[in-house]
């Protein structure tokens, strides 16, 4: 059996590993695959650089500041979802204008759905400077962060979005509401882990992608939600609510969680503007297609 260590941020996009898990598809593939919730992105880029962890689901933007700023060799090999992230502020906060002067809990100041962030105050006319960013770290915190008043608004993911307004937070607006097509989470690794592991990577993008289907296969809806529900220790109407989002054929999960290039163009697009980048690189040097190619042959 081969060993894989993953670092993946909480939230339902670790789902297709779930099922892949627990439906013995890592194994039938010759596997065995550990998982680590990271407390920042700032600790999966690094644990991933060092080699402490072999492959990291998050959003894709994580990898491309792997590649910008740290200069280390990644790649995104498979993605997922463009986000189910929502905008959520303080119960006296009505509108874009009530954020002004108010603080911001980001993630990390330069990463994905911070970025996002900005972008979206910009177009609404909200310049940095107008409001205050405090680094938070994983979702899980910023919504701690936000129940306990210590910052203002602040993007959160599945299925944290769904606790923040049941605390009574509000939701301000929704991030595809205002953004084009986004790449948002994907799994990445380093260039050189993946050619010397090819066959244990091609093996597990079969399965992740197996994990997947099973889950989005209508027939297993039930069971889906329950695995659902026990994996990430939620309540029976948090999960059917996530679940229902996940699915949508529109704007759930990817098929075969294939990898929006559209999107990507997008995710270095918001990069570039957030930090003052002329030229945009092409979407390949951020991306290798050839593993997940593989893996579909596979399946």
């Amino acid at each position: 059996m081969k060993n894989l260590h993953l670092i993946v941020f909480q939230g339902v996009h670790n789902f297709p590993n779930f099922a892949a898990e627990t439906k013995g598809f890592f194994e039938r593939r010759g596997l065995t695959v550990k998982t680590t919730f990271t407390k920042s992105s700032e600790q999966q880029r690094a644990g991933l650089a060092n080699g402490e962890y072999d492959i990291a689901h998050s959003a894709v933007d994580n990898a491309v500041a792997m590649v910008d700023i740290a200069d280390e060799d990644v790649a995104i090999v498979v993605g997922l979802d463009h986000g189910f992230n929502k905008l959520i502020v303080q119960p006296d906060i009505t509108s874009y204008e009530g954020l002004r002067g108010r603080i911001f809990g980001v993630d990390a100041v330069d990463t994905a759905f911070a970025i996002v962030g900005y972008e979206i105050l910009k177009r609404k006319g909200m310049k940095q400077g107008d409001y205050k960013i405090e680094t938070i770290g994983a979702t899980r915190f910023r919504l701690e962060a936000l129940k306990q008043k210590k910052v203002d608004f602040a993007m959160l993911n599945l299925p944290f979005n769904l606790f923040a307004q049941r605390a009574g937070l509000k939701v301000l607006d929704d991030p595809t509401n205002v953004i084009d097509a986004y790449q948002s989470t994907g799994g990445f690794v380093k260039r050189a882990w993946a050619q010397n592991n090819r066959d244990a990577l091609t093996q597990y993008i079969a399965a992740y992608i197996e994990g997947l289907r099973w889950s989005m296969d209508p027939k297993n809806r039930s069971a889906a939600i329950e695995l659902l529900k026990q994996r990430m220790d939620i309540e029976s109407d948090i999960a059917e609510q996530c679940f229902q989002e996940i699915s949508d054929p529109k704007t759930g999960f990817a098929k075969d969680a294939k990898i929006d290039l559209a999107g990507m163009e997008n995710v270095l697009a918001l990069r570039a503007a957030f930090s003052g980048k002329q030229n945009i690189d092409k979407v390949s040097r951020y991306v290798d297609e050839t593993f997940y190619s593989d893996a579909i042959a596979a399946l």
